[in-house]
């Protein structure tokens, strides 16, 4: 471990309890490992270094001690525990339990799924840290029958590999909210289904998408398609551009046993889908819009911090008279105020009322002291006459 002597900006960025180390915080930057942060001479805080998506490194303890493996079963167990309610649930078998700088390490995510962990890596010096880390896992949760991993940096010599313990078959079904989805856990960086939206499809069960007809545009594997249909929708409609889509999403539907007449499946692009439905003179009482960040095909790009609003835009044509809009977006860079502004010029002149707001939910703990932490922003809007 290096000692750094830091300046007072940096200084009074720890002291504020943010945790991610941005390249204005230390030019040039330490190489990869850990590193003892010093102002003044006095201890300040335990980093370490490594470039990810996000920054070049993570404030990992304001107390001077050793990252050692004790360190690290007691990380684990503290997260553990904050999670109480999850495993005591009889209703849900897949959750976060270790979520980065939330649980007070960052460039680490593990989840669960029924009894295996999935470990995610977001930088070369963490990866570098997993015999430690799987060993104090191993530890705190004896339980677990076998984890996978994934490496989420670039470059890498592969995306995801199987870790330690027993095998899981390539796919299987978990519960979440009473309701059945199938996952699978070693086939590139996805997992079939994105846990951090939980709460959104538990409101759709509850009550949101009742005697509705829902379009579900960039789809996936239909998992907000098959809560509406669990909470009672008249029909849903699914869309992604992805051909893998409409397998993926069959077998989720079928894993509940639902009747697929009501419930279909498109392959399109979903600007080509609006026009489409739009000539059709097809009407949704729901459409949900949850795209990823950034998306390029054969005829454009999309961002969403620049485009949201196309899909507002586009989509109230067939919306039905007072429907409702779930806006969705991951964007760690799109600040909430910056999300709304995208909504407020999608909507243009007609009216609308935010009746309720998304973020992430508690088995996603999250630095509070941290915007970019709680990334997840979702508004159920409804459309006003």
């Amino acid at each position: 471990m290096i000692n750094l002597q830091i300046k007072q900006k940096f200084h009074q960025k720890i002291k504020s309890g943010v945790d991610l180390i941005d390249e204005k915080d230390i030019n040039p930057a330490p190489e990869d490992g850990y590193a003892r942060l010093t102002y003044n001479g006095d201890f300040v805080a335990i980093a370490y270094f490594s470039p990810q998506n996000k920054g070049i490194g993570w404030i990992i303890s304001r107390e001077d001690k050793d990252i050692n493996q004790d360190f690290w079963v007691n990380l684990l167990s503290l997260a553990k525990e904050k999670r109480s309610t999850y495993f005591k649930s009889p209703l849900t078998t897949a959750f976060r339990v270790f979520n980065q700088d939330g649980d007070g390490f960052g460039g680490l995510t593990v989840d669960l799924y029924n009894e295996y962990a999935l470990f995610s890596w977001y930088n070369p010096f963490i990866l570098s840290q997993k015999k430690i880390i799987v060993e104090a896992f191993q530890s705190a949760y004896p339980e677990i029958l076998g984890a996978y991993e994934k490496i989420r940096f670039k470059p890498s010599d592969y995306e995801s590999a199987h870790l330690f313990g027993e095998k899981k078959e390539e796919k299987f079904t978990i519960l979440e909210n009473g309701i059945n989805y199938s996952v699978f856990l070693n086939d590139g960086l996805m997992t079939g289904i994105f846990l951090d939206q939980h709460e959104v499809r538990d409101s759709l069960i509850e009550g949101l998408a009742l005697g509705k007809d829902v379009l579900n545009t960039f789809s996936y594997t239909a998992a907000f398609s098959v809560a509406a249909a669990a909470g009672g929708s008249k029909s849903t409609v699914s869309v992604d551009l992805a051909k893998r889509s409409r397998e993926l999403s069959t077998d989720n539907f079928e894993a509940n046993g639902f009747d697929l007449e009501a419930n279909k499946f498109v392959v399109m692009d979903i600007f080509e889908y609006f026009k489409y439905a739009d000539r059709h003179d097809l009407k949704f009482d729901l459409i949900i819009l949850d795209p990823p960040s950034f998306a390029r095909n054969k005829k454009q790009t999309f961002s969403v911090a620049k485009d949201y609003h196309k899909l507002i835009s586009d989509s109230l044509s067939i919306l039905s008279e007072n429907g409702t809009i779930i806006a969705s977006t991951n964007a760690q860079n799109l600040s909430p105020a910056k999300f709304e502004e995208q909504i407020k010029k999608g909507f243009g002149p007609k009216k609308y009322k935010i009746k309720e707001k998304f973020s992430l939910p508690a088995d996603f703990a999250v630095n509070i002291h941290d915007r970019q932490s709680n990334y997840l922003k979702v508004y159920i809007i409804e459309v006003l006459k």
